[in-house]
């Protein structure tokens, strides 16, 4: 008895839950379709035109079968006028052709109007949202599937409004109308006629929710592969895949998701052709049901032969809708899906973020200030979204701090340097400079400004960065130099790249300033593309510059000009140099050495060594062969703001 008892509980609670799960799922699906009506408000004065063109085609779609059965009634009536009659229902019929024709037409340009900018105000607000997000979102996100939301499910989205809605209110109001009509000329055959919907009917909910399942993971099966394609299709993934010999592998892990993509294509179209063939058998026995019976009651003359014309041919009009209908669930369930994946990246809301009243950083600024800054990487959770990483969960630890009471101040014109062992947050600590990342505890200072005050604008004017692995677009010399300035003129683009060590090179190239640099800038060396990289700095003429190992990866012949050029970079700006070889910041105003997030040691690089601690120690590592190493300070002219 306790068996079947504990047997009906669990029952009991699985029925519980599944219904707990139904009604979470419409309360989620209510909340998304209120928050497309939103995106559609700006086009209500479209959609309302598009909305009554789609009623009066409704209409006119109804009012044809009546008038066939008139022309079938006039003929069968006969008579001297019989043949006016029937010629003027033909003309009327042929205008109402005529106007439906050109209702189609209004309603496709409305339709595309509508769902094309629905598109755009979708692809914009993402796009724009995306590029406001933190680098760790970036670092963690597969970069394809954060295409394929702009594609694939912005495309989704899309056909809610291109045809969804217009189906949908021509089929009920073509329903509506036919199924009046219908029961106004012979209620005994439209009801006759309708008596094996529900075993159609109430089907189409069970498939409507099987197939919104398994367009859900055709989503993620193309944000996958989207994300394949983009890491290996670029040269750094394209490089390794070859260098590892892993081609076979690479088309085989793609080849068995794209295979589910096909299973669930087949699935998809098996269903819906499946469940439409059914109705069109439905709607053929009726119409079949409606010959013999309206033709009993013809020969009895209880109604005419023009009536049951009408009814036949209403009756197609009536199952066409239903089968439309149908299948909205399924049309309904899809863009919903693709709307609450678009919503989820909308959702996730930027932890660097513009200030309420954000302060201006003067220009010109130069001084800088770290007030017992404290820092520590966001968890997953914080800064990204489980089906963008590929993952079921989104890991929630919190990490341990990677600064922890880092104080500091770099005084205009200064160069100070951070070096220390790899880990010890020498990157991290530049990078709250410009707000990439935010501190967790104490201050950063540009000026008297307080980072996380200063509108972003204005702080990234006065920041330039200059890093072992400089960005460039795949684009040309010119579109990458003008991203720093897009009022540059042609003069100050030849004079960055002189004084960047790097004019008579692209003055050499057959293309000059139109040469495409090639994705990542693949076509210079390392030292040429930093030297780029330079120049485009020189434009932007920030007072702050952050040097990130610029040289850290080049040979000394790159190296030479890159210093070179760095001295150009310099002169007269306020330095925060990040440097692995000591060699380069031995003529720094001031070191300081970082340890596990801490500031150690500092000074001049004479007073460390002198002082035998960790600096002096990370020098003799570098320099064991050498009692006297090379000197390749970043010299700056001796007009900069320190020597003044």
């Amino acid at each position: 008895m306790s068996l079947h008892s504990g047997g009906g509980g669990n029952w009991s609670m699985l029925s519980s839950l599944r219904r707990e799960g139904e009604l979470g799922d419409r309360r989620v699906g209510w909340a998304t379709a209120k928050r497309v009506a939103a995106f559609a408000r700006p086009y209500r004065r479209a959609i309302a035109v598009f909305l009554l063109t789609v009623v009066v085609g409704a209409v006119i779609g109804v009012a044809t079968p009546v008038l066939a059965g008139d022309v079938i009634n006039a003929i069968t009536r006969g008579g001297p006028e019989a043949g006016g009659t029937v010629v003027r229902i033909a003309l009327f019929i042929a205008g109402l052709a005529v106007a439906d024709a050109l209702l189609s037409l209004v309603q496709r340009w409305y339709s595309a109007r509508i769902g094309e900018g629905i598109i755009f105000d979708l692809r914009t607000r993402v796009y724009d949202h995306v590029q406001r997000m933190p680098v760790q979102f970036f670092t963690r996100t597969q970069t394809g599937a954060l295409v394929s939301r702009l594609n694939n499910d912005v495309l989704g989205a899309q056909r809610a409004f291109t045809s969804t809605l217009s189906g949908v209110v021509s089929n009920v109001i073509q329903l509506v109308l036919t199924a009046a009509v219908m029961l106004t000329l012979s209620w005994q055959i439209t009801a006759l006629s309708l008596v094996l919907l529900p075993v159609f009917i109430l089907p189409a909910r069970r498939v409507g929710r099987r197939l919104a399942d398994i367009t859900r993971e055709a989503y993620g099966l193309d944000a996958k592969m989207n994300a394949t394609m983009t890491e290996r299709f670029g040269v750094s993934g394209a490089m390794l895949v070859k260098l590892f010999a892993r081609p076979e592998k690479e088309a085989q892990r793609f080849s068995e998701r794209a295979e589910r993509v096909r299973d669930i294509g087949v699935q998809s179209a098996m269903y819906s052709r499946t469940f439409f063939v059914a109705m069109l058998l439905v709607a053929s026995l009726a119409q079949a049901l409606t010959y013999g019976l309206g033709g009993w009651f013809a020969v009895r003359g209880s109604i005419s032969a023009g009536t049951v014309v009408t009814l036949a041919l209403l009756l197609t009009r009536l199952y066409g809708p239903l089968t439309a209908l149908s299948n909205v669930r399924v049309d309904v369930m899809s863009a919903l899906v693709s709307f609450e994946r678009v919503f989820e990246v909308l959702d996730l809301r930027p932890s660097i973020a513009e200030p309420a009243d954000p302060r201006r950083v003067p220009p010109g600024t130069g001084r800088v200030e770290f007030r017992d800054v404290r820092f520590r990487y966001p968890s997953a959770a914080e800064v990204s979204l489980a089906s963008l990483e590929d993952v079921a969960t989104l890991d929630r630890t919190v990490s341990a701090e990677v600064l922890r009471g880092v104080s500091f101040t770099v005084h205009p014109g200064q160069m100070v340097a951070l070096v220390g062992p790899s880990g010890a947050g020498k990157s991290t600590t530049a990078m709250l400079l410009p707000r990439i990342y935010d501190v967790t505890g104490g201050a950063v200072l540009v000026g008297d400004v307080d980072v996380r005050e200063a509108s972003l604008q204005s702080l990234r004017d006065t920041i330039g960065v200059v890093s072992q692995d400089s960005h460039l677009f795949h684009e040309t010399i010119l579109e990458n130099l003008r991203y720093a300035r897009p009022d540059a003129t042609d003069d100050e683009i030849w004079a960055a790249l002189d004084r960047a060590q790097i004019g008579d090179l692209v003055r050499s190239l057959p293309d000059g300033l139109d040469t495409v640099v090639g994705e990542r800038g693949y076509r210079f060396s390392g030292g040429e593309k930093q030297r780029i990289a330079i120049a485009r700095l020189l434009l932007k003429a920030p007072s702050i510059v952050i040097m990130d190992e610029a040289t850290a990866h080049l040979d000394s012949e790159s190296e030479a000009a890159v210093q070179r050029a760095l001295a150009e970079a310099l002169s007269g700006r306020t330095a925060l140099v990040i440097a692995h070889r000591l060699s380069t910041v031995r003529d720094a105003d001031q070191i300081l050495v970082l340890d596990e997030g801490r500031i150690v040691e500092r000074g001049t690089h004479e007073e460390l060594v002198t002082a035998a601690g960790l600096y002096a120690e990370l020098y003799r590592t570098q320099f064991a062969d050498s009692p006297l190493p090379p000197r390749e300070p970043l010299e700056r002219p001796k007009d900069s703001a320190v020597d003044r």
